[in-house]
Order: C-alpha cells, then structure tokens, then sequence
C-alpha cells in the first residue's frame, strides 16, 4: 500500500459515446472513492472544449457531497479569472452549509478555454486578466470566505513558480500540478516551501502534487486505455486544436506526428500507468521526492466504470 493519502481529481472528458458526463456514473465513481478511502475528490472547470466537459465544479461538488457522507468534496479548481470573488465565495458558502467541514475551495488560474470568444464571453467582454488582476481576486475570495461561519477549505493551484510563490505568501495549501507541468516541480515547490508565510489557512507548508494515473490489470490494457489521453495530451503538448478523445480502438490506429512524439517521450516518465505494483511505486517514489502530503490522481478516462476500476486497483480491491 501507499502511505500518503490518496485523493482524485476528476478530469470530465468526452468522446463520441459520453459527450457529457454520466450523472449517475459520476455519482458512483464518487462513492467508490469514499469507500476506498480517498480523502477527497476534486472538480475541475473548463469551457468549450470538445474533449474537456463543461460542468461546472459548483454543481458538480453539490452532487458528489449529497452522495457521499465523509469523503472531502471540492474544485481543481475553479477559475478566479471567470468570476467575481463575490460569486466565488458565496457559492461556496452554501455548500459549506449544506456539507459543513467537507468542501474544499481549489481556486486556479488558467482560462480554462482555448476559445478566445468564448473567454471574452465569460468575462463580459473584457480582455483576458492579468497576473495582478488574478492575484487580486484570489486574496478577495480567501478575505470573503475568511468571514464565513463554516469556511470551506482553501487551496490554490499552482504550476509554475510564480503560482508558488502566491501560494506561500498567502500561506495556504498548494495544489501543483506535476502532471501537466513535471518540469517546473522541483523549483516550485523549493520556492513554496521557503516563501511560506503561516496564515490562518496553515501554519506549514502543505504540499498536493496531481499526478497522471491510469491502474489496470496489466501493462498493455493501461496502455491500451491511456491512448486515447496520451492522444490528447500530445495535440495539447504541441499546441494543436483540442478534440474530443478518440474510443480505444480508433486510439490503436493514431499515428503519432515526430512532434507529438517527441512530447509524449518527455512526459510518460511522469505518468503513473500500469498495473498496481507498478502504479504504487511510481506514485511512492513521486511523494518521497517532493515530501508531498498527499497526491491527488488525474485519471482521464471518459467511462466512469473504468475510472472507479483504476482508483480500485490501485487501493489494493
């Protein structure tokens, strides 16, 4: 088994056959995880992707929490950029009442669209925020929700330096984000760790570290099921336009560019996939590196039944 707790950011993706998220699977792979003993489960924002589904982590938390008793529910993140602090925090103060001492607030800073329509739309029209414009609205959220009776529990998202940073000068939790950005880890979280300032939030550094994973009964079936991710993160890798995730066995046949190749070879070091023992190690020897509290697992498979499988094997059932 793994020592360091486990969570699970849900990653909603699509395909020809799940173009939006099964309710009910969604549902169930929230109360397998909280059987298993994960410590919580996080939801991500995204907007006009046609592999990232728009579903957003308010609604999504809200639905988790009432089929769930114990388990810790929240975003990964939601965008301070799309939304006034005041909206941010409100929200999660409801669902704070309604699920005290179990929400968690991820708050990040990506768009969450490549669609700059699209962005202008979610922003009233105006012009995409600036860094100070982000940071700005992280410290109103943590101030409004800092006033709340029953707070939710505040992370932020991190996958550069500069995200670290504000995370330690505002002394709360990180959530970085090795698996998108494996490279800017180690710096990271060194500049988190000696910036941080104790708050309120905490009194120490407290590291998440969100890793690509993927658990199957073998080699070559996590294989033949990342494909299609491994498909996605290659067109993202080499800033190509998003599509929906192919099924497994129109996967098999992609043939990779020399581009999208040399990427992928970057990147798959870094993801855990494979069968158990092999996800265990990888995910073991990622926490001993970086000192991580906890990790938190990116499984981006759009079946829910495979997703629960994975989270499954992976805690030993």
């Amino acid at each position: 088994m793994i020592d360091v707790p486990l969570s699970a950011l849900e990653m909603l993706v699509a395909d020809a056959a799940h173009p939006f998220p099964d309710g009910q699977g969604l549902l169930d792979v929230a109360r397998t995880v909280e059987r298993l003993g994960y410590r919580r489960i996080w939801y991500a924002e995204h907007h006009g992707s046609p592999a990232l589904v728009a579903f957003p982590p308010a609604v999504a938390i809200a639905g988790a929490a009432s089929a769930t008793s114990t388990i810790r529910v929240g975003s990964g993140g939601v965008l301070a950029v799309n939304q006034p602090a005041v909206t941010v925090a409100e929200q999660f103060e409801a669902l704070s009442a309604f699920f005290p001492g179990r929400i968690d607030l991820g708050i990040g800073r990506g768009p969450g669209s490549n669609d700059a329509a699209l962005l202008r739309a979610l922003r009233w029209g105006a012009e995409p925020a600036s860094d100070a414009e982000y940071q700005s609205n992280v410290a109103e959220i943590l101030r409004r929700v800092g006033e709340q009776a029953v707070p939710a529990e505040p992370w932020l998202l991190a996958s550069s330096p500069a995200g670290a940073a504000l995370a330690a000068r505002l002394g709360v939790p990180m959530a970085f984000a090795y698996q998108l950005r494996p490279d800017n880890a180690a710096e990271s979280v060194e500049i988190y760790r000696r910036e941080f300032r104790p708050s309120r939030w905490s009194e120490t550094p407290k590291l998440m570290l969100g890793v690509s994973t993927l658990c199957a009964e073998t080699q070559e079936a996590a294989d033949a099921l990342g494909r299609p991710a491994e498909i996605l993160l290659g067109r993202i890798g080499t800033r190509q336009e998003p599509q929906a995730l192919l099924d497994v066995a129109a996967a098999a046949e992609y043939q990779f560019t020399d581009e999208e190749s040399a990427f992928l070879d970057l990147m798959r070091p870094t993801i855990a996939a494979g069968p158990p023992e092999v996800v265990r190690a990888h995910l073991t020897e990622l926490a001993d590196t970086f000192a991580a509290d906890e990790i938190i697992l990116v499984t981006v498979l759009t079946d829910p039944k495979d997703r629960a499988h994975s989270y499954e094997l992976i805690m030993g059932e």
